[in-house]
């Protein structure tokens, strides 16, 4: 440090010395300098960074540097297909839809079908026009004990709790719902003004830390529930078990973002970060889940219940099934989140190498309850980076009903993928409390970007299904996609993700690729193989 001590002194003051002698009239730039000498002092001086105090001053490039990076990266030199974790292809396709602007692509396609993962929809002779395609595409959510069945859009707002995202976020997302006919899941953060004030169609998602329905001491309240259960704009309601994007974690709202008002709907200490538990306390085992399913459609007067989880150990959710063979409790909508579902904040570690990824989730989940012959009571909904009609189709044909989209509805409120949703520094308003950052998304015009989005994206899907010759949805299968596993093979879904029979699940003769994981399973626990 010596030597660099004294190098950047006699740096200095040469520099002083020589303004001072050949060039009076900028003795002003001193007022410059000699801030910036002081810090490379400082520099020299510190012992959290090397790097500053071996190069003082100039040191401090690195972080300007990584500061930078990310912009550049971005508007400079990242391509058209390989941004992540969204690529621009995708997210100029929302932004496009959500303006109602020219969406078409001129010269062919910038994706490299020769490449392992490449899928396509296999179109028919016999295609028809899209007119002919049944304009709703919406399905009916409600099995046999549910009392209030629900007619749900293919395609809706995904779990993003007030908190994560802003007052005017939440207004312009429950307007765009509205104007578009299709639900907005409130996330685990519970039911703020600014989820009712629209009067937008809601799914009340509820959560381990039972914002909304809890006591003093954070264990459910019937009472709180039924309350807000009873509002006409809960459509239906959603126990969160576990999301993709950090599952067997809990949520997190950071302290910055724990303002008075979230922490009153919270029911939690004002600026303090929430760390929901990883697991309910109102039940602890299958049966029990469904017992609280019951339970939750009894206090809504029979609205629909379902659950939302991300696939971890399948025994555990054949354990689920089997609960609801012996119980004869269903319920009515399941949520499959894959592992590459979004999130405002998470360990990296859970991000990116915790929960299945949707597409196998999806085709297990819709498997088992066909062969525990329980499909045809329980609707399925998709969850995880949906962004465009063919993606929608894709898991339409794997084995879900509906669709939901988070971060497609934040990019059509005019997210910019800018990364700092934990930060409380989000530039766009979308995923910051700080007023002075939500006042520039103007609900008003986000809240038709919304709508556009939504409209358009059930469009494509409506196209895409017409030229497959299909009227609805519901007749995609795993017959329509197709899936390159290397330059020389081609696969369909269901020869990828063969579907066992209804009720092939439930004798003594198992299909092989599920027999270890249905004995280790049982109705009593979600641990039991653990014991193995």
């Amino acid at each position: 440090m010596c030597r660099n001590f004294l190098t950047f002194t006699v740096a200095s003051l040469l520099t002083v010395a020589i303004v001072y002698m050949f060039w009076p009239p900028a003795l002003w730039t001193l007022l410059l300098l000699i801030p910036l000498i002081l810090i490379g002092f400082y520099d020299m001086l510190q012992g959290s960074h090397s790097l500053r105090r071996n190069y003082p001053l100039f040191g401090r490039g690195r972080w300007f540097m990584e500061w930078l990076r990310p912009f550049i990266r971005q508007y400079l030199i990242e391509s058209d297909t390989d941004g992540s974790p969204i690529s621009r292809m995708f997210r100029d396709v929302v932004y496009q839809r959500a303006k109602d602007e020219l969406e078409t692509v001129p010269f062919g396609t910038r994706v490299d079908t020769y490449h392992p993962g490449y899928e396509w929809m296999g179109h028919s002779i016999s295609a028809i026009n899209s007119t002919d395609v049944d304009s709703s595409l919406r399905v009916i959510v409600g099995g046999p004990d549910c009392q209030q069945p629900y007619s749900a859009s293919i395609f809706n707002i995904s779990a993003m709790s007030f908190g994560a995202l802003s007052r005017n976020a939440i207004l312009a997302l429950n307007a765009g719902a509205k104007a578009g006919d299709f639900y907005h899941n409130t996330g685990e953060g519970g039911i703020s003004r600014y989820h009712l004030e629209h009067g937008g169609d809601l799914v009340w998602q509820i959560g381990t830390g039972y914002f909304g329905c809890r006591d003093e001491d954070g264990l459910f309240c019937a009472k709180s529930f039924r309350e807000r259960a009873a509002l006409d704009a809960v459509k239906m309601i959603e126990i969160k078990l576990s999301q993709g994007a950090k599952p067997g974690h809990g949520g997190i709202l950071p302290a910055d973002k724990n303002t008075a008002e979230i922490a009153q709907i919270r029911g939690v200490p004002v600026a303090t970060q929430v760390d929901s538990p990883p697991a309910h306390t109102a039940f602890s085992t299958p049966l029990e889940l469904l017992g609280f399913v019951q339970q939750l459609r009894e206090l809504s007067d029979g609205k629909p219940i379902g659950f939302k989880l991300s696939v971890g150990n399948k025994s555990e959710f054949i354990a689920i099934c089997k609960a609801m063979k012996i119980s004869d409790l269903l319920p009515d909508f399941i949520t499959v989140d894959g592992g590459e579902g979004g999130t405002g904040a998470a360990p990296l570690e859970y991000t990116n190498s915790i929960g299945m990824p949707l597409r196998e989730a999806l085709a297990f989940v819709d498997d088992c309850l066909v062969g525990f012959g329980l499909r045809q009571h329980i609707r399925i909904i998709a969850s995880g980076k949906i962004l465009t009609g063919f993606h929608l189709v894709k898991n339409l044909a794997l084995g879900a009903d509906i669709c939901n989209s988070a971060r497609g509805m934040m990019l059509a409120l005019g997210c910019v993928q800018s990364l700092t949703c934990n930060s409380n520094h989000c530039p766009t308003g979308v995923a910051t409390q700080d007023p002075n950052l939500y006042r520039g998304l103007v609900v008003t015009d986000k809240s038709k970007r919304v709508t556009q989005f939504h409209n358009r994206t059930v469009h494509a899907t409506a196209e895409i299904i017409a030229s497959a010759g299909l009227c609805h949805t519901s007749e995609l299968n795993r017959t329509h996609i197709y899936r390159r596993i290397d330059h020389a093979t081609i696969m369909r879904y269901d020869q990828i993700y063969p579907r066992p029979a209804s009720g092939s699940l439930l004798g003594d003769e198992l299909p092989e690729r599920y027999k270890k994981d249905i004995q280790e399973a049982t109705p009593d626990s979600f641990k039991s193989w653990i014991c193995e």
